[in-house]
């Protein structure tokens, strides 16, 4: 299973307000990192933008995946 880039891309300018180049960089660490820092955000907002993430995922069949760490 995987994501497409697009749909990653698209998740970090509509759900993280990245501008497309910030959006395309955070892609590309997790297509070869496995994962991205997207922000730094309150706590009930992170986990408002996981549950959007991951609903969205879901919708399309993607097995993309949002944590959040910290306190």
């Amino acid at each position: 299973d995987y994501t497409t880039m697009d749909f990653v891309i698209g998740i970090l300018e509509t759900v993280f307000h990245k501008q497309p180049a910030v959006a395309y960089r955070l892609m590309l660490q997790v297509h070869t990192q496995g994962r991205a820092i997207c922000g730094t955000y309150p706590h009930e907002v992170a986990e408002t933008k996981i549950a959007t993430v991951r609903d969205q995922a879901t919708r399309q069949g993607f097995p993309l995946q949002a944590s959040m760490e910290g306190d």
